[in-house]
Order: structure tokens, then C-alpha cells, then sequence
């Protein structure tokens, strides 16, 4: 896990960061790894790679930051990138892997009420990708909704919300 992360902060080839991000992301499924990428300061390498133009790129950090999620303490190091993921989940093609993958990320971060401040922007965005988007499209986005809604803080943006 060491080697791959020092990998992926020393290399800028694409292919070989998608590779890298893969493996995490199947290290990742375990607990015991999850601590150990945050350890080694994995989250932080991981989520810089979300400002990445290439889009596998961004799709294969979005799915290892989702696996490393579903760890409290990770949670706390992963919301800084909230917001970022939201503007990637906006600005991705509709329907597509990146969108996907931003979506499930955002699932896994709303399930408890911690951070969902910082999605109520990208709400509209939510509401759009429900109506416009492919049937896996719009349960992911249900799922971040269904989330978002069991927030009685969150009442008044989602009913306010303008599609």
C-alpha cells in the first residue's frame, strides 16, 4: 500500500495512476487497509487526483475514495472533497462512469446528517439528474436524496430547491 501511494504521487501517467487508484480501491474494501491508506496519508493523495483532467482518472479515485468512505475517521479526511465532488457529478457527461461514481461517493458521505450542508448547492443539480438521467442514474441519485431528506435540517432546501 506504501509503494502504490508513493507510486501514484510520483507518476503522471494516467494509465498507471488508473492501475494504482484500482488496486487501493480493492485494498480498500478490507477495514484494515482503510486504516492504513489514511495512515499513510492515502486520502489526501487519493483526493488530490480529483482535480486530475483525465476523467478515468478522477472515476477511479471517485470509487477508491467510496471503498476508503465507509469509515468514520476517513469520513472526516474525505469531506474536505464534498464539494469538489459535487462539481465533478454536475460537469460529467450525463450518465456516465465519473457521474456514477461521484454519485455513490456522495451516497456513502450523506448517510448520517454530518455533512450534508455541504451538498444543499447541488441539490438542483440532484433533482435534474432524476429527470433527465438513465434509470442507474437516478437510483443513485435516490439514494443520495433519500439520504439527504431523513435530515429534518434539510427540509426547506429540498423543497425549495428550483430544477
Amino acid at each position: 500500500l506504501q509503494k502504490l501511494i508513493h507510486l501514484l504521487r510520483a507518476t503522471d501517467d494516467p494509465l498507471i495512476q488508473e492501475q494504482a487508484l484500482i488496486t487501493l480501491s480493492n485494498s480498500a474494501a478490507f477495514s484494515v487497509n482503510q486504516d492504513i491508506i489514511r495512515n499513510l496519508d492515502g486520502l489526501s493523495i487519493i483526493g488530490g487526483m480529483l482535480s486530475d483532467c483525465v476523467p478515468k482518472v478522477k472515476e477511479k479515485a471517485l470509487n477508491a475514495l467510496n471503498n476508503l468512505s465507509m469509515n468514520l475517521k476517513n469520513q472526516e479526511e474525505i469531506q474536505v472533497y464534498i464539494m469538489q465532488v459535487c462539481r465533478n457529478v454536475e460537469s460529467a457527461p450525463l450518465n456516465s462512469d465519473l457521474q456514477l461514481a461521484g454519485l455513490r461517493l456522495l451516497t456513502n458521505m450523506s448517510v448520517t446528517s454530518d455533512y450534508h450542508h455541504k451538498m444543499i448547492n447541488s441539490i438542483p443539480c440532484f433533482l435534474h439528474l432524476l429527470s433527465e438521467g438513465t434509470e442507474r442514474t437516478q437510483i443513485q441519485v435516490l439514494k443520495v436524496l433519500v439520504n439527504l431528506s431523513a435530515n429534518p435540517a434539510m427540509t426547506t432546501h429540498l423543497l425549495r430547491a428550483q430544477v
